[in-house]
Protein backbone atom coordinates (compact mmCIF):
# COMPACT_ATOMS: atom_id res chain seq x y z
CA UNK A 1 0.00 0.00 0.00
CA UNK A 2 0.75 3.69 -0.97
CA UNK A 3 0.43 6.66 1.55
CA UNK A 4 -0.70 9.45 -0.52
CA UNK A 5 1.58 12.81 -0.02
CA UNK A 6 1.57 16.22 -0.79
CA UNK A 7 4.16 19.07 0.18
CA UNK A 8 2.85 22.90 1.71
CA UNK A 9 5.83 25.07 1.43
CA UNK A 10 8.56 25.14 -0.93
CA UNK A 11 11.57 27.30 0.64
CA UNK A 12 15.16 26.58 1.29
CA UNK A 13 14.58 23.43 3.37
CA UNK A 14 11.68 21.76 0.60
CA UNK A 15 14.44 19.88 -1.59
CA UNK A 16 14.99 17.22 1.24
CA UNK A 17 11.12 16.92 1.68
CA UNK A 18 11.41 15.98 -2.14
CA UNK A 19 14.37 13.55 -1.48
CA UNK A 20 12.27 11.99 1.45
CA UNK A 21 9.44 11.17 -1.14
CA UNK A 22 11.97 8.99 -3.41
CA UNK A 23 13.71 7.42 -1.29
CA UNK A 24 10.65 5.64 0.03
CA UNK A 25 8.73 5.68 -3.12
CA UNK A 26 7.68 2.73 -2.57
CA UNK A 27 5.41 3.35 0.00
CA UNK A 28 4.45 6.76 -0.52
CA UNK A 29 3.06 8.54 -3.87
CA UNK A 30 3.59 12.56 -3.75
CA UNK A 31 0.35 13.91 -5.54
CA UNK A 32 0.34 17.27 -4.70
CA UNK A 33 2.49 20.15 -3.68
CA UNK A 34 1.47 23.84 -2.90
CA UNK A 35 3.22 27.22 -2.27
CA UNK A 36 1.95 30.52 -2.38
CA UNK A 37 4.32 31.12 -5.11
CA UNK A 38 3.45 29.10 -7.99
CA UNK A 39 6.70 28.90 -9.16
CA UNK A 40 7.96 27.02 -6.52
CA UNK A 41 5.85 24.08 -6.30
CA UNK A 42 6.53 23.79 -9.97
CA UNK A 43 10.23 23.78 -9.38
CA UNK A 44 9.80 20.78 -6.65
CA UNK A 45 7.30 18.78 -9.29
CA UNK A 46 10.09 18.94 -11.32
CA UNK A 47 12.57 17.57 -9.16
CA UNK A 48 10.34 14.91 -8.22
CA UNK A 49 9.55 14.07 -11.69
CA UNK A 50 13.59 13.85 -12.40
CA UNK A 51 12.82 10.16 -11.30
CA UNK A 52 9.26 9.84 -11.89
CA UNK A 53 8.68 11.53 -15.19
CA UNK A 54 5.03 9.92 -15.08
CA UNK A 55 3.78 11.57 -11.63
CA UNK A 56 0.64 12.96 -12.08
CA UNK A 57 1.25 16.09 -9.34
CA UNK A 58 -1.43 18.78 -8.77
CA UNK A 59 -0.45 22.05 -8.40
CA UNK A 60 -1.74 24.74 -5.61
CA UNK A 61 -1.22 28.43 -4.41
CA UNK A 62 -4.10 27.85 -1.28
CA UNK A 63 -3.97 24.79 1.11
CA UNK A 64 -6.89 24.59 1.85
CA UNK A 65 -7.92 23.95 -1.90
CA UNK A 66 -5.21 21.44 -1.70
CA UNK A 67 -6.82 19.46 1.42
CA UNK A 68 -10.43 19.70 0.01
CA UNK A 69 -9.58 18.59 -3.73
CA UNK A 70 -6.74 15.82 -3.12
CA UNK A 71 -7.67 14.63 0.46
CA UNK A 72 -3.74 13.09 0.87
CA UNK A 73 -2.97 10.78 3.64
CA UNK A 74 0.13 12.46 4.61
CA UNK A 75 0.95 15.91 4.56
CA UNK A 76 4.34 17.58 5.37
CA UNK A 77 4.68 21.16 6.15
CA UNK A 78 7.90 23.25 4.91
CA UNK A 79 6.61 26.85 5.23
CA UNK A 80 7.76 29.41 7.40
CA UNK A 81 7.69 28.85 11.07
CA UNK A 82 4.94 31.16 12.14
CA UNK A 83 1.92 29.79 10.03
CA UNK A 84 2.99 25.81 11.08
CA UNK A 85 0.49 25.72 13.88
CA UNK A 86 -2.48 27.12 11.60
CA UNK A 87 -1.47 24.66 8.24
CA UNK A 88 -1.19 21.68 10.90
CA UNK A 89 -4.37 22.03 12.70
CA UNK A 90 -6.21 22.51 9.56
CA UNK A 91 -4.58 19.49 7.86
CA UNK A 92 -5.41 17.33 10.71
CA UNK A 93 -8.38 18.28 11.14
CA UNK A 94 -8.91 17.17 7.62
CA UNK A 95 -8.06 14.02 8.20
CA UNK A 96 -4.09 14.19 7.46
CA UNK A 97 -1.42 12.65 9.25
CA UNK A 98 1.32 15.75 9.42
CA UNK A 99 5.03 15.50 9.51
CA UNK A 100 5.78 19.24 10.30
CA UNK A 101 8.87 21.06 9.92
CA UNK A 102 11.19 22.62 13.18
CA UNK A 103 10.15 24.53 15.32
CA UNK A 104 6.45 22.67 15.42
CA UNK A 105 5.55 26.34 16.54
CA UNK A 106 6.44 29.41 18.07
CA UNK A 107 4.18 29.33 21.29
CA UNK A 108 3.47 26.64 23.66
CA UNK A 109 0.08 27.22 23.44
CA UNK A 110 0.33 26.73 19.58
CA UNK A 111 2.15 23.19 20.24
CA UNK A 112 -0.59 22.05 22.71
CA UNK A 113 -3.10 23.24 20.60
CA UNK A 114 -1.56 20.75 17.28
CA UNK A 115 -0.92 18.36 19.72
CA UNK A 116 -4.40 17.68 20.90
CA UNK A 117 -5.82 17.93 17.08
CA UNK A 118 -3.78 15.17 16.26
CA UNK A 119 -5.35 13.44 19.67
CA UNK A 120 -8.33 14.07 18.52
CA UNK A 121 -8.65 13.49 15.02
CA UNK A 122 -6.56 9.85 15.89
CA UNK A 123 -3.79 11.09 13.26
CA UNK A 124 0.15 10.65 13.44
CA UNK A 125 2.11 13.51 14.11
CA UNK A 126 6.03 14.13 13.76
CA UNK A 127 8.50 16.82 14.00
CA UNK A 128 11.19 16.90 11.35
CA UNK A 129 14.67 16.81 13.90
CA UNK A 130 16.25 14.74 11.38
CA UNK A 131 19.51 14.70 12.88
CA UNK A 132 18.71 12.27 15.35
CA UNK A 133 18.47 9.93 12.99
CA UNK A 134 22.08 10.70 11.72
CA UNK A 135 24.33 7.15 12.13
CA UNK A 136 26.72 8.53 15.10
CA UNK A 137 23.89 9.92 16.98
CA UNK A 138 22.18 6.55 16.98
CA UNK A 139 25.43 5.39 18.10
CA UNK A 140 25.63 7.80 20.81
CA UNK A 141 21.70 7.33 21.89
CA UNK A 142 22.40 3.16 21.59
CA UNK A 143 25.68 3.67 23.81
CA UNK A 144 23.67 6.07 26.52
CA UNK A 145 20.76 3.74 26.65
CA UNK A 146 22.96 0.74 27.68
CA UNK A 147 24.14 2.90 30.91
CA UNK A 148 28.18 3.33 29.13
CA UNK A 149 28.37 6.73 30.14
CA UNK A 150 28.04 5.91 33.85
CA UNK A 151 26.57 9.11 35.87
CA UNK A 152 25.77 11.90 33.56
CA UNK A 153 27.57 14.80 34.05
CA UNK A 154 27.53 17.79 31.53
CA UNK A 155 26.79 18.37 27.88
CA UNK A 156 27.34 20.59 25.41
CA UNK A 157 26.30 21.76 21.60
CA UNK A 158 27.73 23.71 19.80
CA UNK A 159 26.35 25.80 16.45
CA UNK A 160 28.72 27.87 14.81
CA UNK A 161 27.54 28.61 12.02
CA UNK A 162 27.21 31.73 9.10
CA UNK A 163 23.63 33.09 7.88
CA UNK A 164 24.67 35.89 6.00
CA UNK A 165 22.67 39.19 5.20
CA UNK A 166 21.64 37.78 1.87
CA UNK A 167 20.04 34.77 3.63
CA UNK A 168 17.79 36.96 5.61
CA UNK A 169 17.03 38.88 2.49
CA UNK A 170 15.54 36.00 1.08
CA UNK A 171 12.75 35.98 2.66
CA UNK A 172 11.45 38.79 5.10
CA UNK A 173 9.91 36.79 7.83
CA UNK A 174 13.28 35.61 8.91
CA UNK A 175 14.89 36.47 11.86
CA UNK A 176 11.54 38.04 12.59
CA UNK A 177 9.71 37.11 16.22
CA UNK A 178 6.15 36.63 14.53
CA UNK A 179 7.33 33.80 11.82
CA UNK A 180 10.92 32.71 12.85
CA UNK A 181 12.56 34.07 16.53
CA UNK A 182 16.05 34.18 15.97
CA UNK A 183 19.26 31.75 15.36
CA UNK A 184 18.68 29.78 18.19
CA UNK A 185 15.05 29.12 17.44
CA UNK A 186 16.50 27.96 13.37
CA UNK A 187 19.52 27.45 13.12
CA UNK A 188 20.11 25.68 16.90
CA UNK A 189 17.07 24.24 17.35
CA UNK A 190 18.29 20.60 16.25
CA UNK A 191 21.62 20.73 18.30
CA UNK A 192 19.70 21.68 21.41
CA UNK A 193 17.00 18.96 20.69
CA UNK A 194 19.95 16.38 20.62
CA UNK A 195 21.15 18.06 23.76
CA UNK A 196 18.02 17.58 25.95
CA UNK A 197 17.23 14.33 24.26
CA UNK A 198 20.90 12.66 25.59
CA UNK A 199 20.38 14.93 28.48
CA UNK A 200 16.79 12.70 29.30
CA UNK A 201 14.33 15.30 28.11
CA UNK A 202 13.63 16.84 31.69
CA UNK A 203 15.08 20.42 31.57
CA UNK A 204 14.40 22.21 35.01
CA UNK A 205 16.18 25.82 34.87
CA UNK A 206 17.61 28.07 32.17
CA UNK A 207 19.82 31.04 32.56
CA UNK A 208 20.85 32.42 29.30
CA UNK A 209 22.13 35.75 27.84
CA UNK A 210 21.64 36.31 23.67
CA UNK A 211 22.88 39.62 21.22
CA UNK A 212 21.89 40.94 18.10
CA UNK A 213 25.59 41.34 16.88
CA UNK A 214 25.34 41.94 13.01
CA UNK A 215 22.72 40.64 11.64
CA UNK A 216 19.61 42.96 10.44
CA UNK A 217 17.24 41.18 12.00
CA UNK A 218 14.57 42.00 15.10
CA UNK A 219 15.94 38.67 16.84
CA UNK A 220 18.79 37.23 17.84
CA UNK A 221 21.78 36.10 16.15
CA UNK A 222 23.91 34.68 19.06
CA UNK A 223 22.65 32.71 21.73
CA UNK A 224 24.29 31.11 25.25
CA UNK A 225 22.91 28.96 27.95
CA UNK A 226 23.50 27.19 30.53
CA UNK A 227 20.99 24.29 31.50
CA UNK A 228 20.02 22.06 34.19
CA UNK A 229 18.40 18.90 34.26
CA UNK A 230 16.58 17.23 36.64
CA UNK A 231 19.28 14.98 37.20
CA UNK A 232 21.71 17.57 38.19
CA UNK A 233 23.52 17.59 35.35
CA UNK A 234 24.07 20.41 33.52
CA UNK A 235 23.73 21.41 29.79
CA UNK A 236 25.81 24.24 28.07
CA UNK A 237 24.38 26.23 24.57
CA UNK A 238 26.43 28.08 22.27
CA UNK A 239 24.80 28.96 18.83
CA UNK A 240 25.62 32.20 16.15
CA UNK A 241 24.79 32.65 12.95
CA UNK A 242 28.31 35.05 12.31
CA UNK A 243 30.74 33.09 12.50
CA UNK A 244 33.42 34.41 9.36
CA UNK A 245 32.98 33.94 6.77
CA UNK A 246 30.85 30.29 6.28
CA UNK A 247 29.61 27.30 8.43
CA UNK A 248 32.14 25.88 10.84
CA UNK A 249 30.68 22.93 12.64
CA UNK A 250 27.67 21.64 14.70
CA UNK A 251 29.42 19.66 17.37
CA UNK A 252 27.64 17.60 20.45
CA UNK A 253 29.20 16.38 23.68
CA UNK A 254 28.43 14.12 26.50
CA UNK A 255 30.04 13.23 29.66
CA UNK A 256 29.87 11.13 32.06
CA UNK A 257 31.77 9.99 34.88
CA UNK A 258 32.89 6.31 32.31
CA UNK A 259 32.66 7.76 28.80
CA UNK A 260 33.02 10.80 27.05
CA UNK A 261 31.80 11.17 23.51
CA UNK A 262 31.98 14.21 21.09
CA UNK A 263 30.20 13.96 17.50
CA UNK A 264 31.14 17.29 14.80
CA UNK A 265 31.65 17.65 11.66
CA UNK A 266 29.42 20.22 9.58
CA UNK A 267 25.86 19.09 11.20
CA UNK A 268 26.77 16.86 14.15
CA UNK A 269 27.69 13.90 11.55
CA UNK A 270 31.05 12.15 12.41
CA UNK A 271 32.49 10.78 15.44
CA UNK A 272 35.19 12.69 16.76
CA UNK A 273 36.20 11.39 20.76
CA UNK A 274 34.81 7.94 21.62
CA UNK A 275 36.01 6.65 25.20
CA UNK A 276 34.44 4.38 27.44
CA UNK A 277 36.00 2.53 30.32
CA UNK A 278 34.47 -0.86 28.93
CA UNK A 279 35.74 -0.21 25.40
CA UNK A 280 38.54 -2.95 25.57
CA UNK A 281 35.87 -5.90 26.75
CA UNK A 282 33.29 -4.67 24.00
CA UNK A 283 35.90 -4.12 21.04
CA UNK A 284 35.11 -0.36 20.18
CA UNK A 285 37.77 1.39 21.23
CA UNK A 286 38.07 4.95 19.80
CA UNK A 287 41.02 3.71 17.16
CA UNK A 288 38.42 1.47 15.85
CA UNK A 289 35.37 3.67 16.29
CA UNK A 290 36.84 6.86 14.55
CA UNK A 291 37.12 7.01 10.98
CA UNK A 292 39.53 9.57 9.05
CA UNK A 293 37.88 9.56 5.69
CA UNK A 294 34.64 10.75 6.93
CA UNK A 295 33.10 13.18 4.92
CA UNK A 296 30.56 15.77 5.47
CA UNK A 297 27.32 15.75 4.07
CA UNK A 298 26.96 18.16 0.81
CA UNK A 299 24.70 20.18 2.87
CA UNK A 300 24.13 21.13 6.65
CA UNK A 301 20.75 19.34 6.64
CA UNK A 302 22.39 15.68 6.60
CA UNK A 303 20.68 12.44 5.34
CA UNK A 304 18.27 12.19 8.17
CA UNK A 305 14.65 13.78 6.37
CA UNK A 306 14.49 9.46 4.67
CA UNK A 307 15.01 7.99 7.54
CA UNK A 308 12.44 10.05 9.39
CA UNK A 309 9.97 9.54 6.52
CA UNK A 310 10.45 6.13 7.12
CA UNK A 311 10.04 6.60 10.66
CA UNK A 312 6.97 8.05 10.46
CA UNK A 313 5.39 5.65 7.73
CA UNK A 314 6.58 2.60 10.00
CA UNK A 315 4.16 4.84 13.21
CA UNK A 316 1.37 4.71 11.06
CA UNK A 317 1.41 1.15 9.56
CA UNK A 318 1.96 -0.13 13.10
CA UNK A 319 0.14 2.31 15.43
CA UNK A 320 3.08 3.44 16.91
CA UNK A 321 4.66 6.63 18.15
CA UNK A 322 7.03 8.24 15.64
CA UNK A 323 10.56 8.38 17.41
CA UNK A 324 10.35 12.40 17.14
CA UNK A 325 6.31 12.83 18.21
CA UNK A 326 4.30 16.16 19.02
CA UNK A 327 5.39 16.02 22.78
CA UNK A 328 9.01 15.42 21.79
CA UNK A 329 8.96 18.20 19.24
CA UNK A 330 7.89 20.16 21.95
CA UNK A 331 10.57 19.74 23.89
CA UNK A 332 13.23 21.93 22.39
CA UNK A 333 10.76 24.77 22.05
CA UNK A 334 9.73 24.78 25.24
CA UNK A 335 13.83 25.06 26.34
CA UNK A 336 14.22 27.98 23.59
CA UNK A 337 11.33 30.16 25.02
CA UNK A 338 12.72 29.92 28.57
CA UNK A 339 16.42 31.02 27.49
CA UNK A 340 14.27 33.78 25.61
CA UNK A 341 12.75 34.54 28.61
CA UNK A 342 15.90 34.61 31.05
CA UNK A 343 16.86 36.85 28.33
CA UNK A 344 14.29 39.21 28.88
CA UNK A 345 14.19 38.92 32.39
CA UNK A 346 17.53 38.63 33.08
CA UNK A 347 17.37 35.67 35.37
CA UNK A 348 16.97 32.41 35.28
CA UNK A 349 13.53 30.54 33.90
CA UNK A 350 12.32 27.56 35.45
CA UNK A 351 10.78 24.85 32.93
CA UNK A 352 7.88 24.54 31.25
CA UNK A 353 8.05 27.75 30.17
CA UNK A 354 4.56 28.92 28.93
CA UNK A 355 6.46 32.24 26.72
CA UNK A 356 6.26 33.05 23.32
CA UNK A 357 8.71 34.44 20.77
CA UNK A 358 5.72 37.22 20.50
CA UNK A 359 6.86 38.18 24.16
CA UNK A 360 10.34 38.71 22.75
CA UNK A 361 9.46 41.69 20.01
CA UNK A 362 11.61 45.44 20.55
CA UNK A 363 13.62 44.05 23.25
CA UNK A 364 16.55 44.24 21.12
CA UNK A 365 17.43 47.78 21.27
Amino acid sequence: MKYTTALIGCGRISFKHIEGFIDNAEQLQLIAICDTVQSRSEEKAAEYKKKFPDADISIFTDYRELLSKKKPDIVTIATESGNHAVIAVDCLKAGCHVILEKPMALSIEDADKIILTAKKNNKKLGVCFQNRFNAPVQRLRAALEAERFGKILHGMVQIRWNRNDAYYAEAPWRGTWAHDGGTLMNQCTHGIDLLQWMMGEDAVRAQAQTRRFTRPIEAEDFGAAIIEFKSGAVGIIEGTANVYPKNLNETLSIFGDKGTVVIGGLAVNKIETWRFSDAEVLGDTEDKVLDPNEKDPPTVYGFGHSALFKDFINSIKNNTQPLICGERGKKALELILAIYKSQKTGKPVNLPCKFSTLNMRGHFA
